[in-house]
């Protein structure tokens, strides 16, 4: 949205290098790059439809929450963004009855009466808008936690990046990626990813017992 509706993806990916180098908090620099995409004057309901059109899944994803599913593992969406437009999204690309089996903790929107919008943090008090490390912990407090398989890709998952068990981090051909970066520097363990379905047989093998998560970081990449 920010890269076609808003203030393009120069001034975009300059916001994510200072969220990363920690010049501006992600709270603060996600509202200005939606606040960009309203003063160019596009409407909530706009942006939704753009979105349902051009947002693709992942490759293997389908698969990858099919297994999950089928083996009573849940497949939570924590996300920076809204839930509207993530419902808009995951209802076109999985049809209606399978997105609405999947729970959705994010942010929302703010609609006002004079037809702009704006985000509404889950977290507003926190400099990440939405910390995600919340929607993690509680599961570390239960008597049997589970094991905690995390999938993310920028800046805006830095808050739960050191509380899974394995983190996932995708990128494209293994290149760096924001949360790569970020990870590296603060001494966090991952996982490189590009695929969903790269990314399967690791889950799978720890879901079997055949492998430990230790083992897994240990290669670094899936």
């Amino acid at each position: 949205m920010t890269d076609n509706l808003g203030f393009g993806r120069e001034k975009r990916r300059q916001g994510n290098l200072d969220i990363l180098s920690g010049k501006v908090t992600f709270r603060d620099e996600f509202r200005r790059m939606l606040d960009s995409v309203v003063q160019n004057g596009h409407s909530f309901e706009e942006c939704k439809q753009v979105l349902r059109d051009n947002i693709k899944l992942d490759s293997g994803f389908k698969e990858f929450y099919a297994w999950c599913k089928a083996n009573d593992i849940p497949v939570i969406l924590v996300s920076g963004g809204m839930t509207p437009t993530i419902r808009a999204v995951l209802s076109n690309l999985l049809g209606e009855e399978e997105a609405s089996q999947i729970e959705v903790i994010s942010n929302d929107v703010d609609s006002h009466a004079d037809g702009t919008w704006s985000i509404k943090f889950r977290h507003p008090s926190s400099g990440y808008g939405h910390d995600k490390s919340q929607a993690i912990l509680p599961y570390r407090q239960l008597e049997n936690p589970p094991t905690l398989f995390f999938f993310g890709d920028g800046v805006s998952d830095m808050s739960a990046a050191k509380h899974a068990d394995l983190l996932f981090v995708k990128v494209k051909d293994y290149e760096e990626s924001d949360l790569s970066v970020y990870c590296r520097n603060h001494g966090i363990k991952h996982v490189l990813f590009s695929d969903f379905s790269q990314a399967l047989p690791i889950v799978q093998s720890i879901v079997k017992g055949e492998k430990t998560v230790d083992q897994v970081l240990e290669s670094g990449r899936a």
